[in-house]
């Protein structure tokens, strides 16, 4: 019988239980591993996983293909952890929403026997935890791969699968590429969204503004909910990347500014130009999903 192992079972390794065990791959066990004793079994409760085990060494004893799908500073901790006892073969990924890093720790702490690729399903929600898992999270998403440069082609293989199974679009990049657009497309937003709630929540006035709040206060402040320590982990392991973002975005807002105290039309054209370009993404989106 062939083994996956998912370590971390917050909405990540959860949902993916889920969409696994939803393909019924026969002659495949999913164990489970998380440092909570309640999210191992609620993810027991949603038949997210066969079964769990109470430690890593335990939870990773003759696996195929161990996911690490924590916050990204605790996969290096899980690497070094898991290192010693993964079995000849082994392959490792991971769910991680950075990849620079990862890649170097994996390279540092994975013995010669065991392969690694990294991943990274641009999927989510606000909410977190087992109880947010949902089979169908990664449906038409892309899924990042990211081999090492001596990465198997067996090993590549075996994460395109994995991304298939759970219907998402398997996607391949470099480290510093992804890291550098996710900065954009994904941790820029995370900071803006905090920041507006952050901003506006501060304000002496702030609870008659809350009465009045809704539909596009809801939408943009979205990712403040998630979990702050992800957050955190992924804002100190892309740095570099985000501040190059939030540093243009806010020499955008600069731009925007200026067009509000000059008063004149080009605020009107702006707005055309940001929403040409938005259609655009989401005609572009929907015909890949199409073709996923």
């Amino acid at each position: 019988m062939d083994r996956i192992t998912i370590i971390g079972l917050g909405l990540m390794g959860a949902s993916l239980g889920l969409a696994l065990k939803k393909t019924n791959p026969e002659h495949v066990e999913i164990v489970g591993y998380d440092r909570e004793p309640s999210a191992a079994s609620a993810a027991i409760q949603r038949c997210a996983v066969d079964r769990v085990q109470s430690d890593l060494t335990s939870a990773v004893k003759g696996a195929n293909i161990v996911i690490i799908a924590t916050p990204v500073l605790t996969i290096r901790e899980v690497l070094k952890e898991i290192a010693p006892a993964l079995p000849d073969g082994c392959l490792v990924t991971d769910t991680g929403s950075t990849k620079t890093n990862v890649l170097a720790w994996a390279k540092e702490y994975l013995p010669p026997k065991v392969s690694f690729v990294g991943g990274h399903p641009m999927a989510g929600k606000e909410k977190s935890g087992v109880e947010a898992a949902d089979a169908e999270l990664f449906q038409g998403c892309p899924y990042c791969i990211v081999p090492p440069k001596k990465a198997s082609s067996k090993a590549v293989r075996s994460i395109v699968s994995i991304a298939e199974l759970v219907g998402a679009r398997p996607f391949f990049i470099d480290a510093s590429e992804h890291d550098r657009f996710v900065a954009a497309i994904s941790h820029l937003p995370l900071v803006i969204s905090a920041a507006l709630v952050s901003a506006t929540a501060s304000d002496p006035e702030w609870s008659k503004m809350a009465a009045l709040a809704s539909s596009g206060y809801r939408d943009l402040s979205r990712l403040a909910s998630g979990s702050p320590k992800m957050s955190r982990d992924i804002c100190l392991t892309n740095r570099d990347a985000l501040v190059q973002w939030i540093d243009r975005f806010i020499k955008e807002l600069g731009r925007y500014r200026g067009l509000l105290l000059e008063g004149d039309d080009r605020v009107e054209e702006a707005f055309i130009q940001a929403r040409k370009a938005r259609e655009a993404w989401l005609k572009s989106r929907e015909s890949h999903l199409k073709r996923g």
